[in-house]
């Protein structure tokens, strides 16, 4: 008893430092609003409202190196410098959103940006220019979105933390199925051979080590979302990096956190029982 005690308090301890890295605390974001990502290279200065994305729409469609892959998205927000113009020509959210594309069987996706500017397409433009300026009340599409989410997320595996789905097995249980090949702009990939699961080592006593699974991650990944740009070496044990690094958005940092689980649940990553 007193040892599970002493693992709670290292862990409790190692989420403490992690938030503290940057020398706040982060606040907690509300399920509905994990991973949603506020674009706006251009948009004040053109007198718009910023985009708001959000990442729950597209993940349970898509995986994730279709978007920041095939496509070309940044990994992070307004790093791209993503333009209306881009979009009208097919690139970043026009390679979908061009009023043709339609995926599963649905209907055909509204067509993203224009060079008119009457009534009707201003509409549109409002679909994704939704984020509320900066002094700007909440107004009645925030609560849309949110009774979105809940009534999509209330169909989906529960877990805790983050957005609150568990979508690793909403994947394996087909309750999702994800688009992983887009005609004309992915590039066709041999099947990837299932590496066996590893542990990594945990640097303080009495806490369990962390297994891997490079499985779980290929399935939405590939293999090129993450080398090298997020890990350089491909072998294990070649990088070192603490949990101050990935509090600090590096490595798994990357993701979790931000539209991935949340790190400061510990317990799904530290699985290796304790000898």
């Amino acid at each position: 008893m007193k040892r599970i005690f002493v693992v709670i308090v290292i862990v409790l301890g190692f989420a403490g430092i992690a938030f503290s890295a940057g020398g706040v605390k982060k606040k907690k974001v509300l399920e509905q609003d994990f991973g949603n990502v506020i674009l706006d290279t251009n948009s004040l200065k053109a007198g718009v409202n910023p985009v708001l994305f959000e990442h729950w729409v597209h993940r349970k469609a898509f995986t994730c190196r279709v978007c920041h892959v095939d496509i070309g998205f940044s990994m992070k927000a307004n790093e791209g410098g993503i333009r209306a113009i881009d979009n009208m020509k097919g690139y970043y959210c026009g390679t979908c959103h061009n009023g043709k594309s339609s995926f599963n069987g649905g209907e055909k996706l509204f067509a993203s940006c224009s060079d008119k500017f009457n009534k009707e397409d201003m509409k549109r433009c409002l679909r994704c220019h939704s984020q509320e300026k900066p002094g700007q009340e909440r107004d009645a599409k925030r609560e849309q979105r949110e009774k979105a989410f809940r009534t999509f997320a209330d169909t989906m595996p529960k877990e805790r933390g983050g957005n609150g789905i568990n979508w690793e097995q909403a994947e394996e249980s087909k309750t999702i199925t994800l688009v992983d090949y887009i005609e004309g702009i992915s590039t066709k990939r041999p099947p990837m051979a299932n590496q066996k699961d590893f542990t990594i080592g945990a640097k303080v006593e009495g806490v369990p080590e962390i297994i891997f699974s490079h499985k779980k991650h290929t399935v939405w990944n590939g293999c090129e979302l993450c080398h090298p740009d997020i890990f350089v070496g491909v072998k294990k044990g070649v990088e070192k990096y603490s949990m101050i690094d990935l509090f600090g958005d590096k490595y798994c940092g990357a993701c979790h956190g931000k539209v991935a689980f949340p790190q400061s649940d510990c317990r799904r990553c530290h699985t290796k029982q304790v000898q």
